[in-house]
C-alpha cells in the first residue's frame, strides 16, 4: 500500500524538486521499488539510491558512479538497533523486526543545494569552499511510526557523504545501535592501502584474505584507475567505525563499529565519506571534505590559537629547558614540550598533574623565561591525570600560563571514550587551552568545531623509525583525516632516510603544531646551514598544491605562506628523478628559489647542499632523489626580498 501510494505522489515529487531546482536528482519508478538519483554540482559523481523489498522485507541500496565510472556497485545501507530496554521501561511497542530497517518505508524527500565558503583559523587553505547537493530521505517504520529515520546524503565535486539520522523521538525512545551493517561493493580488482591500526605500517592488499580491519581514512585503487578513500567525519557521539572485508560477499567491505552506541535523538551516526579523484594527490588537496562535515567553530575569539613548530625537552631539568627555550628563539621555534612524567608516574591516578614531581625542575621559572623569550610551553598530561582532574586542571594551566595540553595514552574506540576525548577538548578550549592528542586517536573532522584541537598522532611517525616508502605512504592514507603529529627528527642516527627527505617532511606532512628535532637536543646542532628551510617554514598556510606522486612511491607538495612557496619532495627506498613545472607561481614575476638537496660531497655530517637560483612560473626543475631521498625549497618573490 505505502509503494502505491509513493508511485501516486511522485509526479508531484518531480515537479516540486525540479521547481526548487536545488539538487539535480530524479525520482523514478523501478521494477521492485523507486530510485533517487543525486549529482554533484559539476555533475561528475552521481549517488543512486532505491529499495528493493524481497519476501516483503526491504533493504536500501546505494551505488556511487565517477563520470560513468563504478566507484561504488550497488551496497547495502543498513544498521541494527536493540531498543528494548528502552521500549518495555517507556511502555511503547516492542519492535520484533529481526533486521530493524527492513520495514522502512519512504514519506519524504526533500533536496537543497548548499555553497558557502569560510575561513579556519588554522589550516592548508586560507579559505574553504563548501559545496554540496543534498537529498533527506524520510523514512518510518510501517507497524511503529514513532521510529522516524532519514538516510543524508550529501554529493561534493570532492566525493559523497551519507549517514543516518534520528529526529526527536516523541515519545522519548532512546537508540541502541548494536551495529552499522553499510557495505562498499566495489569493482574487482581494487586494492586498498590496509593498516590495522592507527599506528600501524601499510600494506597494499587486494579486496581478500585481510589480516584483520582496516582503519580509517582508507585509500583505494580502482582498476580503472580511479582512486577513492573511505572515511568517517564528525564522530564526536558514537563508536569508532573501521573496516572490514564481507564474509559473504566478494570485494566488498563492511563498517566495523568498535562496540554499540547509546544514542538520545535527535542525533545522528557519524557521515560516511567516499573521496574520489582521477589523480592520488587529489584526495590529499581536497581533504578539506572532512571538515566540511563538521560544524562551525564553537570557539568565539580565536587569537590565543596559535600555530608553531615545536622542540620536546629530552632531559627535564631548569638548565635544559632554558637551554632549549634559547635553541627555540634561534631557530624560530614557537614552543617547548614537556613531556610525561613531570608530574609522577603517568599511569598511575596518584600522581598530581598540578604538581613538580622530578627535582631540579623550576616549571614556574621556565614557564617565565619562556615567555621573556616569547616562547611557549606545553605539558604532556596522561589519561589517568585527564581523567581525574580535567575539570580543574586547564584552568590552572591557563593561570600558570600553559600554551597547551598533550594528551597521552588516551583510550579510544568505544561510544565511552569518543565522547569523553571530545568533552576534554572542550574542557580544554573553555580555559583557552591548545590541545595535541598521542597515540592511537586519529580526528575525523572535528578540529574545525573546536579549533584549540591542533593536531593529533594515530599515525607510524618517527617514534617508530619507518622507512622511506611508508613515508610516501601517509600523505594519501593518514593525513587524508587532517593534521598529523609525526614527530619530525634530524640529527637521531636511527633514521632511515637521508637528512633532505626529513627535511622536506614539513613540507609534505600538515601540522600546525610542527613537531621538529623529536630526538634530537641543541648540543646536536652545529649551525648546518639547511636548517634555514626549517627555520623559515610556517605551520600554517594560505594554500596548498599537491604537483605530483603516487602512494608508496613519491611526493611533491608546495605550500604557500602569503608570496613565498616551500616545496618538499621525497622518494621512497628507491632513487629518483622528478621533474615539474613551477606554474603555480605568479606570472611575471621573479622568485629566488634556495635550493636544499642531499649531496654525498657535501662535507658535513648531514650531507645537505644550499644552491640558489632565479626561477618564474616557466620554468621546469629537475631533481635527482637518492634512495630514501627528498628536496626542499623556498621560493620567495624577488621584490619582496629587495624590499626588506
Amino acid at each position: 500500500m505505502m509503494l502505491n501510494k509513493l508511485c501516486r505522489n511522485a509526479k508531484k515529487w518531480i515537479a516540486c524538486l525540479l521547481l526548487n531546482s536545488c539538487a539535480c536528482m530524479a525520482w523514478g519508478q523501478e521494477t521492485k521499488g523507486g530510485a533517487i538519483t543525486i549529482q554533484s554540482p559539476d555533475k561528475n559523481v552521481s549517488f543512486r539510491f532505491h529499495q528493493l523489498a524481497d519476501s516483503g522485507k526491504r533493504t536500501m541500496f546505494y551505488s556511487v558512479n565517477y563520470k560513468n565510472k563504478p566507484v561504488i556497485l550497488q551496497s547495502v545501507l543498513d544498521l541494527q538497533m536493540d531498543n528494548d530496554l528502552s521500549e518495555k521501561a517507556m511502555a511503547l511497542k516492542v519492535d520484533r523486526h529481526k533486521n530493524w530497517c527492513e520495514n522502512l518505508s519512504i514519506t519524504r524527500v526533500d533536496s537543497s543545494m548548499h555553497d558557502t565558503t569560510w575561513v579556519p583559523v588554522v589550516g592548508e587553505k586560507s579559505q574553504i569552499r563548501d559545496r554540496y547537493n543534498s537529498v533527506n530521505i524520510t523514512l518510518v517504520k510501517d507497524d511503529n511510526p514513532i521510529y522516524v529515520m532519514q538516510v543524508q546524503i550529501r554529493v561534493y565535486n570532492e566525493g559523497v557523504a551519507f549517514r543516518y539520522y534520528f529526529p526527536e523521538n516523541p515519545k522519548g525512545t532512546y537508540y541502541n545501535i548494536t551495529s552499522e551493517n553499510t557495505e562498499f561493493h566495489l569493482p574487482e580488482g581494487t586494492q586498498a592501502w590496509f593498516a590495522n591500526w592507527a599506528q600501524a605500517p601499510y600494506y597494499k592488499l587486494p579486496l581478500k584474505n585481510w589480516p584483520g580491519e582496516s582503519e580509517r581514512p582508507l585509500t583505494l585503487e580502482l582498476p580503472d584507475g580511479l582512486y577513492a578513500a573511505l572515511g568517517e567525519a564528525q564522530l564526536v557521539d558514537y563508536a569508532r567505525t573501521k573496516f572490514k572485508l564481507s564474509v559473504s560477499k566478494p570485494s566488498t567491505i563492511v563498517t566495523s563499529m568498535f562496540g554499540s552506541a547509546q544514542l538520545i535523538s535527535p542525533v545522528g551516526t557519524p557521515w560516511r565519506t567516499i573521496m574520489v579523484a582521477e589523480k592520488p594527490g587529489d584526495l590529499i588537496a581536497n581533504n578539506y571534505l572532512m571538515l566540511n562535515l563538521n560544524e562551525a567553530s564553537k570557539i568565539t575569539g580565536t587569537s590565543w590559537i596559535k600555530p608553531g613548530k615545536i622542540i620536546r625537552v629530552m632531559a627535564q631539568t631548569t638548565a635544559d629547558a632554558k637551554a632549549n627555550i634559547d635553541f627555540a628563539v634561534k631557530h624560530n621555534l614557537q614552543y617547548v614540550l614537556f613531556d610525561w612524567k613531570w608530574y609522577g608516574p603517568a599511569f598511575s591516578f596518584s600522581s598530581d598533574a598540578t604538581k613538580v614531581a622530578i627535582p631540579y625542575f623550576d616549571l614556574p621559572g621556565i614557564i617565565s623565561y619562556g615567555k621573556e623569550k616569547g616562547i611557549g610551553v606545553w605539558l604532556y598530561v596522561n589519561q589517568q591525570a585527564l581523567y581525574a582532574q580535567s575539570d580543574s586542571l586547564f584552568a590552572v594551566y591557563h593561570k600558570w600560563g600553559i600554551k597547551g595540553v598533550k594528551f597521552g595514552f588516551v583510550q579510544q574506540g568505544s561510544h565511552r571514550w569518543t565522547t569523553w576525548v571530545e568533552k576534554t577538548i572542550q574542557q580544554a578550549a573553555a580555559a583557552n587551552m591548545m590541545v595535541n592528542i598521542h597515540d592511537d586517536w586519529r580526528p575525523t573532522g572535528e578540529q574545525r568545531t573546536w579549533p584549540n584541537l591542533m593536531s593529533a598522532e594515530g599515525i607510524r611517525g618517527n617514534e617508530e623509525m619507518p622507512d622511506a616508502t611508508h613515508n610516501t605512504v601517509l600523505p594519501f592514507t593518514r593525513y587524508l583525516a587532517g593534521a598529523a603529529d609525526y614527530t619530525i627528527c634530524y640529527f637521531d642516527k636511527r633514521i632511515k632516510t637521508t637528512h633532505a627527505h626529513q627535511l622536506a617532511l614539513a613540507a609534505v606532512y600538515y601540522s600546525p603544531l610542527q613537531t621538529l628535532y623529536w630526538y634530537d637536543k641543541p648540543s646536536e646542532v652545529h649551525n648546518e646551514p639547511e636548517l634555514e628551510f626549517w627555520d623559515k617554514i610556517p605551520a600554517s598556510w594560505d594554500d596548498t598544491r599537491v604537483i605530483q606522486g603516487k602512494p608508496g612511491e613519491y611526493i611533491v607538495t608546495a605550500r604557500r605562506k602569503g608570496s613565498t612557496w616551500f616545496v618538499g619532495m621525497i622518494t621512497n627506498n628507491d632513487a629518483r628523478q622528478v621533474k615539474f613545472e613551477l606554474d603555480f607561481l605568479d606570472q611575471g614575476k621573479k622568485y629566488k628559489a634556495t635550493i636544499f638537496s642531499d649531496d654525498p660531497s657535501v662535507n658535513t655530517a648531514t650531507h645537505v647542499s644550499v644552491k640558489s637560483r632565479i626561477v618564474t612560473n616557466t620554468n621546469e626543475l629537475k631533481s635527482s632523489l637518492l634512495p630514501s631521498g627528498g628536496q626542499a625549497l623556498i621560493i620567495e618573490d624577488i621584490n619582496n626580498l629587495n624590499n626588506k
